[in-house]
């Protein structure tokens, strides 16, 4: 995950976007935040999809592959 500093940063920028903007450098730095933030969410969430198990009827595992 983002580290705890990176977290916070990214919440005040949201916080400070809703309240009265942010100025261009501010932007781009959220954009640079929410971006590596996507990456890790994707990337961990792909491995929690990769680890799903299907049973079928018959109690058997079925692993698919996602596509």
């Amino acid at each position: 995950m983002l580290s705890k500093e990176k977290m916070i940063r990214l919440k005040e920028l949201a916080n400070k976007a809703k309240k009265e903007g942010l100025t261009d450098n501010e932007k781009v730095e959220q954009k640079k935040l929410r971006d590596e933030y996507l990456t890790v969410f994707r990337k961990h969430f792909r491995k929690r999809l990769d680890n799903v198990v299907f049973v079928d009827e018959k109690g058997n595992e079925i692993k698919k592959p996602i596509q």
